[in-house]
């Protein structure tokens, strides 16, 4: 039977969920029972059904109970469950204190009989939330699960609005926004496999909100999990539908005396925008054992990135330009794609350096020289034909075309067909296989111990999620291993580049999709990541600092945002800026738009160089708690560097009042406007508003007035 794991006996299920129990629950008249955490109410009925409470709510949340973990067969939904017993008992384990309720029903229709068993767990140290763990038991006839699914609750609209704001963390290949609007007709599966050849994976959390109250959901499980967090919202219903869901492609046999046991998952009920949902998932994970790295100092250096002049990018161009990088501000030098003979060959390119070792080694010193840092561009675990063909004409790139001695590294799909990276025309290798792994570390030593480089960009949406690997040469124990081991690769190249270099930088760049959670542990520089606009940069910046305890966040090159200057947006959320300026000419080939650097623009972009080096915002604390990032205007965001609150203000135009929320009620405060160096005034803390008229952005700072 596949999915061998969600497989285990009655009495180790009975053991589990009995052991320690002692507090029987009484019911009300109506047969409905109550669990609270804080802010997190929730309701089980007499059929298991389950709705969610909050007293922030301004108006109910949902009317009715929710089916909210449930069944689904060929033929039948298995979701009345009459519940037979309810227990709970005081709680002590690895996460803390807490409380545990278990709820125990039965489906049962003709010769169908399936049991339930429902345990509920709340901790002290994670008020607003409640984690579930679920298991179905069948006692009756053999049947034929097409689907389960759990944590399904419906949000309403509430009466003033026809929309609500969403976290949702699923990847695509339209790498849509990660926080966005839902309104009726929308639908999004959010699956964290393979949504395409090569798109996948992300952060097992969805989040809806309203103006009053919000709700998350998201598993807890230790390595990434082929399942779906979907959010509807049609035009027939009045709110917002999310689930956890996973869909068998085929129908798993559930005989008589099988147990299917789902993820671990969470509700989280909160106000504000997703930020707290996240943070508390991430502090979660880390209590079950997940840890993030300390960023070192240079992952929070600015950077110029030679990709301006593309793919045929000279070390004569590159030198050219380190005098400029030096004078503007910049500390760190990125050798983009191109240097190398195809990818998977990291050999150096025999026309773009034909003096090989030397002649990279002798660029890398030369950056040195002038006091700058340098980081190379690689995109691992992927490999090319090699051929000129595969270049043009990929969809006709035959199998074949692989040389021989490294057809047995493939991934393989189900029918024996290597599956197909599509952006640069390439294969994925098995991540699991100890001749990838070989490879990968033959690589990471000829950067960093032969050529000399201080970091590596790791580059491409498909490090997110790999597919099941059948390729029989790679002895896994079942197909989906490679899926929930991907991890664990990017944690050699961790550990095989800081065994040597301690201080190196990873940047993991998953092109424009939702990062996965699970890769995050194995970088110590976060980016934005191909963002189309300002509002991209602003908004994975707020993701990855709910998630990570600290990161260096770097808002990629200046020249994707709006207008292709906005700083302010890095800057001002606490991003390490960068920029693919090019100087003082073009490379001739460049076909993707002109990155010259004019002398107007030499101006702007030292001045907000100074202005980052001056105040070093990417290392101050952000509270995200403060500000709804959908909801209120203008958008807000707030760091902290011991008294001195930093408020960035965003919007196309404003003239109106700001309020500076976060600030002591005690102190008068002394408004600076640091971009155009201009005092504001002063204002008291317990009264923090003020007058502005801007476009664009506001930055400021607010310090007490020493007077």
């Amino acid at each position: 039977m596949k999915n061998k794991r969600f497989i285990l006996t009655i009495s180790l299920i009975i053991s589990l969920l009995f052991l320690g129990a002692c507090n029987y629950l009484s019911n009300d008249n109506s047969g409905v029972i109550s669990i609270h955490n804080g802010n997190f109410t929730m309701e089980i009925d007499s059929l298991m059904r389950t709705k969610i409470i909050s007293p922030k709510q301004l108006f109910p949340l949902n009317q009715i109970f929710n089916y909210s973990e449930y069944l689904v067969t060929r033929h039948h939904f298995l979701k009345n469950f009459s519940r037979k017993s309810d227990t709970s008992y005081i709680i002590n384990d690895s996460i803390g204190k807490g409380k545990t309720y278990i709820f125990t029903g039965l489906y049962h229709k003709g010769l169908m009989q399936v049991k339930k068993y429902l345990q509920i767990t709340v901790y002290d140290d994670f008020p607003n939330m409640a984690v579930f763990n679920t298991y179905f038991i069948n006692s009756g006839d053999e049947l034929y699960l097409k689907k389960w699914e759990s944590n399904h609750y419906n949000i309403l609209y509430s009466p003033a609005d026809t929309m609500m704001w969403s976290f949702q963390g699923g990847t695509t290949e339209e790498r849509s926004d990660w926080i966005r609007p839902v309104s009726k007709g929308f639908y999004r599966e959010n699956y964290l496999g393979m949504t395409s050849s090569d798109y996948g994976g992300g952060i097992p959390v969805t989040d809806i909100w309203r103006r009053d109250v919000g709700i998350a959901i998201g598993h807890l499980n230790m390595f990434p999990l082929r399942v779906s967090l979907p959010v509807e919202s049609d035009n027939e219903v009045k709110g917002v539908e999310i689930s956890i869901q996973k869909n068998y492609k085929e129908a798993l046999t559930f005989k008589n005396g099988d147990t299917l046991q789902l993820p671990q998952t969470f509700t989280i009920v909160h106000t504000g925008d997703c930020f707290t949902s996240l943070r508390e998932f991430s502090k979660f994970m880390q209590k079950k054992g997940i840890h993030f790295p300390k960023p070192s100092e240079a992952a929070y250096e600015p950077i110029w990135c030679a990709w301006g002049y593309e793919r045929n990018v000279t070390s004569a161009e590159i030198i050219g330009t380190l005098p400029k990088v030096k004078e503007l501000g910049f500390k760190w030098v990125v050798i983009d794609d191109g240097y190398q003979r195809a990818i998977g060959d990291w050999r150096l390119n025999k026309i773009m350096y034909p003096g090989g070792n030397k002649q990279m080694k002798a660029l890398i010193d030369k950056i040195h020289s002038f006091g700058l840092k340098a980081k190379i561009w690689y995109a691992p675990m992927i490999i090319s034909p090699f051929t000129k063909l595969m270049e043009h004409n990929p969809e006709i790139a035959p199998y074949a075309k692989v040389p021989k001695n490294y057809q047995d590294v493939l991934l393989l799909n189900e029918d024996g067909s290597p599956r197909y990276i599509t952006w640069w025309g390439s294969y994925y290798m098995g991540p699991t296989y100890g001749k990838t792994i070989a490879m990968t570390k033959k690589a990471l030593h000829r950067f960093f111990d032969v050529w000399g480089f201080d970091g590596v960009k790791l580059d491409g949406q498909y490090q997110n999620a790999v597919p099941p690997d059948y390729n029989p040469a790679h002895h896994l124990k079942y197909p989906a291993q490679a899926c929930q081991e991907l991890p664990d690769f990017y944690k050699m190249i961790d550990n095989t580049i800081h065994k040597n270099k301690p201080n190196a930088v990873i940047e993991i760049c998953p092109c424009g999709t939702c990062m996965s959670f699970y890769n995050m542990p194995y970088m110590n520089q976060a980016v934005a990541s191909d963002p189309t606009s300002s509002w991209r940069i602003r908004t994975k910046g707020e993701v990855y600092k709910a998630l990570l305890n600290k990161t260096a966040y770097y808002g990629d090159h200046v020249e994707l945002s709006d207008g292709g200057d906005d700083f302010a947006s890095t800057i001002g959320i606490g991003g390490v800026p960068g920029s693919k300026f090019t100087w003082p000419k073009n490379n001739p080939t460049v076909t993707d738009g002109n990155f010259l650097l004019t002398p107007e623009k030499a101006k702007i972009w030292k001045r907000w160089i100074n202005i980052y080096n001056q105040k070093m915002l990417s290392k101050a604390n952000y509270l995200g708690t403060l500000y709804d990032i959908g909801w209120d205007k203008p958008e807000t965001h707030v760091l902290q560097k011991g008294d001195t609150m930093f408020y960035s203000f965003y919007a196309k135009e404003w003239d109106g009042k700001i309020e500076l929320r976060g600030l002591d009620k005690k102190k008068d405060y002394d408004i600076f406007d640091y971009v155009n160096q201009k005092n504001l005034g002063t204002i008291k803390g317990q009264s923090p508003f003020i007058g502005v008229t801007f476009n664009k952005y506001l930055l400021i700072e607010a310090y007490p007035n020493q007077k």
